[in-house]
């Protein structure tokens, strides 16, 4: 007896995620539902391509466990499909001491995760591995690479219906009607597919379609606006590989970084900005709704105003492509605001709890035949295949 499944979404995790269900057994078939005419616009394609290694997850965390199974897997699938791979490596830069202290928890946790070659360096041993950074200390990941997660996603969906599945564009879903043996998903236009279990993977919006399965309200999906800008072409020598600031611990945000691209091309950014649409990529994008729902929520309020200060300077620099530099000339000294120029911005779907508390780590949930990928936060583009494989498992055992 075959097994229907769709995958709503058609990003990396999703793509991921039909592919290993496709590839799971002969009688199995999946629908890959994506609501743009093509998969992979958003998360998937307006990010910094970076590999991470599992410098920063806390040991036993679900990102440190997917992360680190991940990369390997990913190495792996890049050199098998002809992928662009590059391990370029990662520099987090210590400009004071007290960051310094902070580099100290970040390689116990590296070594912890099994990150491979991790050390620290010295003022001069930063200058061997990016000539043009200044700092007191910094933590080397050589490991750490990028790909283009656009490729690797389109790859997986060719993957899916090499092996029988089929991927559906411009279908947007708005709603699911489930019985004992079955889940009709129904579509913006009228149309329902009936399939015998459903996996929602649908990024900035997660929330609403799991409302819509049955689930819970909470956590919901705030979108962060991520503005980033490129270094003009001359120089791009600047940077051999990532140049990081040292995290703050109290965000999930990493931070103005550096990041070189596998097409040569080298990003500065992100900075964090509350986006007042779920795809609000411009600052003249807003969604009524969206804002008034967030005022509202008790939630959102203490956050908000918990966090200030630090939205205040956030907003600073987004309407200051002067102050944006400034973020990262305090280790990259020689750059200036004539290097940057405008780039696409990205947007982070960001859980959060009912009390404001972001969620940091993975969450699943399941309603009924209806399993809801609620929070897939970086590094899912690196954690994907790993994250797919313990997914499509769970699946297969209630099969």
């Amino acid at each position: 007896m075959v097994t229907t499944y769709a995958v709503i979404g058609g990003g990396i995790v999703g793509s991921a995620i039909a592919r290993a269900l496709a590839r799971s057994a002969d009688d199995v078939t999946v629908t890959v539902l994506e609501k743009e005419p093509e998969p992979g616009l958003h998360q998937t394609r307006r990010n910094s391509g970076v590999v991470h290694a599992g410098i920063y997850y806390a040991p036993g965390s679900a990102k440190a466990r997917f992360s680190r199974r991940g990369v390997g897997q990913l190495r792996a699938y890049c050199e098998e499909k002809g992928l662009r791979y590059d391990e370029c490596g990662k520099l987090i830069v210590a400009l004071d001491q007290t960051q310094r202290r902070r580099l100290d928890d970040l390689r116990d946790r590296a070594h912890a995760n099994g990150v491979p070659g991790v050390r620290m360096l010295g003022a001069a041993g930063l200058r061997d591995i990016e000539p043009h950074v200044r700092g007191v200390a910094g933590l080397h990941s050589p490991t750490t690479a990028i790909v283009d997660f656009t490729e690797v996603a389109a790859a997986l969906l060719a993957d899916t219906i090499d092996a029988g599945g089929t991927v559906r564009t411009g279908f947007e879903v708005v709603g699911f009607a489930q019985s004992d043996d079955e889940v009709r998903v129904i579509g913006a236009h009228g149309e329902t597919i009936a399939v015998d279990r459903v996996v929602v993977c649908a990024g900035l919006h997660s929330d609403r379609l799991a409302r819509l399965a049955g689930d819970d309200e909470y956590p919901r999906i705030v979108p962060f606006r991520g503005e980033f800008a490129l270094l003009r072409p001359g120089r791009r020598d600047l940077v051999r590989g990532l140049i990081y600031p040292v995290p703050d611990p109290r965000y999930p945000f990493l931070g103005v970084h550096l990041t070189r691209r596998v097409d040569g091309e080298v990003m500065v950014g992100p900075n964090a900005v509350l986006a007042l649409a779920r795809e609000g990529y411009r600052r003249r994008d807003v969604d009524p709704r969206e804002v008034l729902g967030l005022a509202r929520w008790s939630g959102f309020r203490r956050f908000a105003w918990s966090n200030r200060r630090t939205a205040v300077d956030e907003l600073r620099g987004s309407l200051s492509r002067r102050r944006f530099a400034a973020a990262a000339r305090q280790y990259l000294p020689e750059l200036t605001v004539d290097d940057l120029v405008p780039a696409p911005a990205g947007i982070r779907a960001q859980a959060m709890d009912a009390d404001g508390t972001l969620v940091d780590d993975f969450r699943v949930s399941r309603v009924g035949n209806i399993v809801c990928v609620r929070n897939a936060p970086s590094p899912a583009a690196t954690a994907c295949l790993a994250i797919a494989d313990d997914i499509v498992a769970d699946l297969l055992d209630r099969t």
